[in-house]
């Protein structure tokens, strides 16, 4: 038996004095803000390649034919010696396997899905015609896994042939991070849609205050200019060929002070519907199949702005007390918000004889996050009794691959298998593939849902 006592006792006040460093002040923030960012693109540049870009790394046949073309080894092998202008892969050593980059593994899939078997869905299921599926990833309690999910989810769709846009709605940008973006201002962000979407309002506003005969209110410098742009002055690529990003930074968050104060200058603007309209108007729902947006962890305007534009609602929590609870007043908030917005909108519909609005989001769904069965497995199980559908069945586990690609700069998906043991990387990579299926299931539904309902509406209206 020992007699050591907690660490917490007799603890020596000169020796704790002599442990302390100076007071700090503010310029005391900008030193460790500097400290991080020295240290932020150090780690960065370790992804970078000679040219100071990221680059995505190449895909072995194994990989390709596991995960990516669903075709066996020899036969893979076989079309590409029949077929020698198509990528015939690099080998890093005398017979060794041959990999190839993420565009030429888009054109092999194309090529299988022109001339492959037809019972194979070598591309994935996107009817002609219909809009993008946006999908918000939220919650209001920070350290879920929103950011990472987001992305992970984002990387899965482009690995199965989507043209995917992110779209960074929180300040801190680390989604713009994961994918290697450097934004410089607002001006390269969603804030320069926003504003021109409340410019357009004070122009309609001034033109009725000219046909009453009252002087127009001038518009300030930064609507003139906003005026002026569209989705694709902030849209940029990124290292993997279809994935397109509108990135976030620091100066984004001015928008929530900005955002009210325009919404008090003129009552009439639907703040809500800045983001959809904007992304509706430039085009956007037509040049990609799904468009991924990260939320600031907190229900502000920039979230209100992408839960309105979002068909899809994904929220992420642990399986823990703390986060279902947390998740459960998210939940709430979202209602009492939301329901706020309809009421508002709606009395002066009603007195007006006019339809009502409401909000409506294809399905809404709850994702238990670094799950560890070991431990969690009867919170889970609460959880799920509580939540019934709204919790996708699928959990998210915590692996030693997560762990590992979490202490580097490149996500899952991105890191090369030969850096770990097979097995390792195959269980890791299977949770994020399991997340990516429940999710497109979901949304592959949903767009046969709308196909059927076109169809049947086209018939009506030919009848």
């Amino acid at each position: 038996m020992t007699n050591d006592l907690p660490p917490y006792f007799n603890l020596s006040p000169d020796r704790a004095l002599g442990g302390l460093t100076p007071p700090a002040g503010t310029e005391g923030f900008a030193r460790i803000a500097e400290a991080a960012r020295a240290g932020r693109d150090d780690l960065a540049s370790r992804g970078l390649n000679g040219q100071g870009r990221r680059e995505l790394r190449p895909f072995s046949t194994w990989e390709i034919t596991r995960y990516l073309i669903p075709v066996a080894p020899a036969h893979f092998r076989r079309v590409l010696r029949a077929n020698p202008a198509l990528p015939q892969g690099r080998s890093e050593t005398e017979g060794g396997a041959k990999w190839f980059s993420f565009e030429e593994v888009l054109r092999l899939r194309a090529f299988f899905g022109a001339e492959g078997a037809k019972s194979k869905n070598y591309l994935p299921y996107r009817p002609e015609g219909l809009p993008a599926k946006m999908i918000a990833v939220a919650n209001f309690k920070g350290g879920v896994g929103k950011t990472s999910t987001g992305a992970h989810l984002a990387m899965s769709a482009a690995l199965d042939g989507y043209r995917v846009l992110v779209i960074d709605l929180d300040s801190q940008g680390s989604m713009s991070s994961i994918f290697g973006a450097r934004v410089e201002d607002e001006w390269q962000t969603v804030f320069p849609l926003l504003a021109r979407h409340y410019g357009r309002q004070m122009q309609a506003d001034n033109k009725r205050r000219r046909d009453r005969g009252e002087a127009p209110v001038p518009l300030d410098d930064t609507l003139s200019e906003a005026l002026k742009m569209t989705a694709a002055d902030v849209i940029r690529p990124t290292h993997w060929p279809n994935i397109d990003l509108i990135g976030a930074q620091l100066n984004l968050y001015w928008a929530e002070f900005q955002i009210p104060v325009w919404r008090m200058a003129a009552r009439g603007w639907k703040l809500w519907e800045a983001l959809g309209e904007s992304l509706a108007e430039d085009g956007v729902l037509d040049r990609y199949d799904l468009i991924f947006i990260d939320t600031p962890p907190a229900l502000g305007y920039l979230t209100i702005n992408g839960l309105a534009a979002a068909d899809v609602l994904l929220v992420p929590l642990g399986a823990s007390f703390l986060e279902f609870d947390s998740t459960g007043r998210f939940f709430d908030m979202l209602h009492s918000t939301f329901a706020s917005i309809e009421e508002g909108e709606n009395v002066a519909a009603r007195a007006l004889g006019l339809p009502e609005m409401r909000f409506e989001w294809d399905a809404v769904r709850a994702i238990l996050t670094r799950y560890d069965g070991a431990q969690q497995a009867e919170m889970a199980g609460l959880i799920q009794a509580y939540l019934g559908r709204t919790l996708s069945p699928h959990r998210q586990d915590f692996t030693a691959l997560i762990g590992q690609a979490g202490e580097s700069v490149n996500g899952i998906y991105e890191a090369d298998y030969r850096n770990f043991n097979r097995e390792t990387y195959m269980r890791g990579r299977a949770t994020f593939d399991e997340t990516w299926a429940g999710v497109k299931e979901l949304v592959i539904g949903i767009w046969r849902r709308d196909d059927l309902a076109r169809t049947a509406d086209a018939k009506r209206a030919a009848e």
